[in-house]
């Protein structure tokens, strides 16, 4: 191998292996999976410790708070009409899940977790419950941590036509300092619902919700939890 072409292998090498990680740039990391994905209370009461920064700049800028961190202990909503259907049939009548993914952001003191949309962002409102109940069935959602969030979003719905799951997502298990795992709580009459597992030492830790725009035109939904 002559010696001209010792720099340009190493620096193939490097792209390739920056390749394998990426994050997108609401936040969230982008990681295989296939665990099916598919509630619900927020406003504010009182802001909290708040980590060092607020906000994990996204690449194409158009990420925007629209709940600041505080403790959302009675239900905080964020609007967003949405005439029904979107499509007319046989396209898809409501927004559609397509995808979770979850990041964990260390030197900007907050874990968060994003919920991707094709179609128009549907509203949601998130808030802390004494147990994530599933939509219908009212039976006990399963979460690991000692505090409990839910979150609704409607209208939308995370199946196709024929009944399928739409969403590409990871383990429910997260693991993170304080946001611990997640999961479904229901696809049901034009709610999809989820609860979040998360760890405190003590008092109910504050949250804060985003919306962005990726550049496959899906509309995301990123909710963050401080680290401590």
């Amino acid at each position: 191998m002559t010696p001209q072409r010792v720099p340009l292998l190493l620096g193939v090498v490097v792209l390739l292996a920056a390749a394998c990680t990426t994050t997108d740039h609401d936040g969230a990391t982008t990681a295989p999976s296939t665990a099916p994905a598919p509630g619900a209370t927020a406003a504010a009461t009182t802001p909290a410790t708040v980590p060092a920064a607020t906000t994990a700049a996204p690449a194409a800028g158009d990420w925007r708070a629209t709940y600041g961190w505080a403790v959302p202990t009675s239900p905080a909503r964020v609007p967003h009409p949405v005439p029904v259907p979107v499509t007319p049939a046989p396209g898809e009548p409501l927004p559609v899940l397509v995808r979770i993914q979850v990041g964990d952001h260390p030197a900007e003191g907050y874990s968060r977790i994003t919920f991707a949309f094709r179609g128009p962002t549907p509203s949601y409102r998130i808030g802390y419950v004494a147990q994530v109940e599933a939509e219908g069935s009212r039976a006990p959602v399963s979460l690991p941590g000692n505090a409990f969030l839910a979150v609704r979003f409607d209208p939308a719905q995370a199946h196709d036509s024929a009944g399928r799951s739409t969403v590409s997502a990871p383990s429910r298990t997260i693991g993170y300092p304080t946001l611990r795992g997640w999961a479904p709580a229901g696809d049901f009459e034009g709610y999809v619902s989820f609860g979040l597992g998360v760890q405190t030492s003590g008092a109910r830790l504050p949250v804060r919700l985003g919306e962005s725009t990726r550049p496959d035109g899906t509309h995301v939904v990123s909710v963050d939890v401080p680290r401590s």
